[in-house]
């Protein structure tokens, strides 16, 4: 399993971390290219022009390289790495699942609001439960996510669920099986990586299952 949590697929195109040497699936990685400006600029989306610099979806990989200019010296020339750059990145990739979430409730591939998720779990309907980091632990272990990898989220806030669903707050949510719904666990993993790290999630922040979904 990658870092950022997504599963290793062995056809998957592999890049190394200039962090911690380790060669993997881009999956759980974060790509930055340097800008114009010789600043190094994250490239979520993988897009950008320029040579790949890769950086493991984790805080302390990503604070490292930073602090010690390793950007520097895989770009082989003097670059420019904010302090911040791990929160910058956060940030951005927490933007990137909401925006992502949105669109997928907007498809219908994503609903929220604890009875309707539980519906979607009970019937199989569901292939991912996202719950709000800042929610009751309790009120979370009533649902348990589906069964295999990358089934259960908890890195947005009840806040942050709730842009996505046009809502104040929002504490459940459950994706449908999907091209978007994918695209939410991918960037939620990655995001994982770098909220687990800080210390982010709350006691009750494991992955639900010692109590049944309530039928």
């Amino acid at each position: 399993m990658s870092r950022g949590g997504r599963k290793i697929e062995r056809d998957a195109p592999e890049r190394r971390c200039i962090a911690t040497g380790e060669t993997g699936p881009k999956a759980g990685l974060v790509r930055f290219v340097v800008g114009p400006d010789d600043s190094v600029v994250p490239d979520l989306a993988e897009k950008l022009p320029g040579r790949g610099i890769w950086v493991s979806a984790d805080r302390a990989a990503l604070e490292k390289a930073a602090r010690k200019g390793l950007f520097s010296r895989a770009a082989r020339r003097a670059v420019t790495a904010a302090p911040d750059l791990a929160d910058r990145v956060e940030a951005l990739l927490a933007a990137r699942v909401v925006e992502l979430l949105s669109l997928a409730r907007k498809a219908g591939l994503a609903l929220s609001g604890l009875e309707k998720v539980r519906e979607a779990l009970v019937s199989g309907e569901a292939c991912c439960l996202l719950q709000a980091s800042d929610g009751s632990a309790r009120e979370k272990a009533r649902l348990r996510p589906p069964a295999g990898e990358n089934t259960y989220f908890a890195e947005l806030s009840a806040a942050e669920m709730g842009l996505a669903f046009g809502r104040d707050r929002v504490i459940h949510a459950a994706l449908i099986s999907g091209g978007l719904a994918e695209r939410v666990r991918y960037e939620s993993a990655r995001l994982a990586g770098l909220r687990r790290d800080q210390g982010q999630q709350d006691a009750g922040q494991d992955v639900p299952g010692t109590a049944p979904v309530e039928r």
